[in-house]
C-alpha cells in the first residue's frame, strides 16, 4: 500500500468523481483509476461503486476514509518536522478558494521571502479539526462557525451572481430583481451539501416578501451551468469568481439588483493563538484578494462575535 494510493482514494471519495479527483491531484483520470484498482486488489475488496452517473463509497470505502485522512495527515506532519515553525505557515481551504489564496501567498512572500507557506485542501470538517489541533494556522471558509476553541475573522464579502440560459425570459439584463425571479425554479445542490447557499437564498427572498421556488436538486456529477442550459426557464447562482472562469456561450450572467446575494469569507484560527506579524499580513492580503474578486466595496478584516455567525459554513 502506498500513501499516494490513499491520497487518490481520499480525493475520489470526497469529490465523488474520478475526473474531479484527477484534476485536484493533477494527474490523469486513468492513472488515478489504476492506482485505486491496485489498492482494492491489495485490500481484497471494492472501495468504490462506479456508475456512469456517480461514484459512491462502498461500506469498506466508508470505513477506510477516516483512516486514509489520518494517514495523509500524519505524512504531512512527518514532512514538516525539519521546518522551523517560525518560518512556516499552513492554510487550509477548499479548492474553490485557490485563486484568492495563491494571490495572497504571492503578496505575503514579497514581504517575507523566507516564509514557507503551504496550501492544503480539506473539506469543512477536516479544516476545523486541523485548526483546533494546530495542524494548520488558519482555515478559509464561507459563512461563520460557532465552535469552542475557534475564533472567526471576517476578511471580506463574496458576491453570488445569477446565471440563466440566454433563452430565459429575464436573460440579457445586467441586473435582475429577486421578485422577478420568484416564479422560476432555482437549481441548487441538495440542501444537505450546501446549507449555507440555501440559507442565503431563503433569507434574500424573505427580504422581498417572496419564497424561493426550488427546482430539482443538481446531481453531484452535474454542474449548475449545464443544467440551466438544458432547462432554459430555470436559473442558478454561482460565486462571481467561478462565473468569471466559466465559458459564457449560451449563458447570461446577471447581478441581483440590490446586492443582497453576498456571503462573508472568513478565516478560522485557534482562540488565544499568538498573532504573528506574518499572519496579520496574510489576513490583509486575503482581504485584498477577496475584495478584488468579490463584492464591489472593500471590507477590512475584523473579528466576528458569536451573534454575527451566518450558520453552517462551506
Amino acid at each position: 500500500m502506498e500513501l499516494r494510493q490513499l491520497r487518490y482514494f481520499l480525493a475520489v471519495g470526497e469529490e465523488e468523481s474520478f475526473s474531479r479527483a484527477a484534476q485536484r491531484c493533477f494527474i490523469s483520470q486513468s492513472a488515478i483509476s489504476h492506482q485505486i484498482a491496485k489498492l482494492e486488489r491489495e485490500l481484497g475488496t471494492d472501495l468504490l461503486e462506479r456508475s456512469t452517473r456517480a461514484t459512491r463509497l462502498t461500506a469498506a470505502g466508508e470505513r477506510l476514509m477516516p483512516i486514509a485522512a489520518e494517514m495523509i495527515g500524519l505524512e504531512t506532519k512527518a514532512l514538516s518536522v525539519g521546518l522551523d515553525p517560525r518560518n512556516r505557515m499552513r492554510i487550509s481551504a477548499s479548492m474553490s478558494f485557490a485563486t484568492q489564496i495563491l494571490e495572497a501567498i504571492s503578496l505575503v512572500r514579497e514581504e517575507f521571502p523566507q516564509l514557507d507557506i503551504e496550501f492544503i485542501i480539506k473539506d469543512f470538517t477536516e479544516r476545523m479539526a486541523a485548526v483546533a489541533s494546530g495542524d494548520v494556522d488558519l482555515a478559509l471558509i464561507r459563512g461563520g462557525v460557532d465552535r469552542s476553541g475557534l475564533e472567526t475573522v471576517e476578511l471580506g464579502l463574496e458576491d453570488l451572481v445569477i446565471v440563466t440560459s440566454n433563452k430565459h425570459p429575464l436573460s440579457g439584463n445586467p441586473t435582475v430583481e429577486l421578485s422577478d425571479l420568484a416564479p422560476y425554479p432555482l437549481l441548487l445542490p441538495p440542501r444537505s451539501s450546501q446549507i449555507l447557499l440555501h440559507t442565503v437564498m431563503e433569507d434574500a427572498f424573505g427580504q422581498v416578501g417572496q419564497k424561493v421556488k426550488l427546482g430539482p436538486s443538481i446531481p453531484s456529477d452535474h454542474t449548475a451551468t449545464l443544467d440551466v442550459l438544458t432547462t432554459p426557464r430555470s436559473w442558478t447562482v454561482v460565486y462571481a469568481d467561478t462565473a468569471d472562469a466559466t465559458p459564457r456561450r449560451g449563458l447570461s450572467v446577471m447581478r441581483e439588483a440590490h446586492d443582497r446575494l453576498r456571503i462573508p469569507v472568513c478565516a478560522v484560527i485557534r482562540s488565544g493563538a499568538v498573532t504573528r506579524h506574518e499572519l496579520t499580513h496574510l489576513f490583509r492580503a486575503l482581504s485584498q484578494s477577496i475584495a478584488g474578486r468579490g463584492a464591489a466595496t472593500e471590507t477590512t478584516y475584523r473579528p466576528l462575535d458569536s451573534t454575527e455567525q451566518f450558520g453552517p459554513a462551506q
